[in-house]
């Protein structure tokens, strides 16, 4: 039975970049990623990859950044007062913070530059503005 919008799948997969670097994987997890196909759950050009994909099946897709993280956005990079950082380390270009949002969830931000009053974070996501590369391979269907 191929995959349909609706059902709950669980796959395996190796992510990565144009020059080979793996930046994620489902064994690293230590199990398969699960999803409801169709859903949102996961990021577009996943859930259109499995529709139609049977069980066992092995597919290589190549994502571009609409299907996948967006591209990047200027308005996402934010100067923030050095005194609201926290204070225990020294702000360097490079870092990753974790910014709380209003609904407590809480994201990376990337620190882009430092001065002497101010700190430049980027929130955009790490892999906004990439093209993606996944193996994928459908281990389970359920409807």
């Amino acid at each position: 039975m191929p995959v349909k919008k609706g059902d709950k799948v669980k796959i395996e997969y190796t992510g990565t970049l144009d020059d080979g670097t793996v930046f994620d994987a489902s064994e690293r997890h230590g199990k398969p990623l699960e999803f409801e196909v169709g859903s949102g759950q996961v990021i577009k050009g996943f859930d259109e990859a499995v529709l139609g994909m049977e069980k066992d099946e092995e597919k290589e897709i190549n994502l571009q950044p609409e299907e996948a993280y967006g591209q990047l956005r200027s308005e996402l990079n934010k100067k923030v007062p050095r005194e609201q950082l926290p204070k225990d380390q020294e702000p360097k270009a490079g870092m990753i913070l974790l910014v709380g949002l209003p609904n407590g969830q809480q994201i990376p931000a990337r620190i882009t530059e430092v001065s002497d009053s101010e700190v430049t974070i980027d929130l955009n996501h790490p892999l906004a503005g990439k093209a993606l590369n996944f193996k994928i391979k459908v281990v389970e269907i359920s409807s």
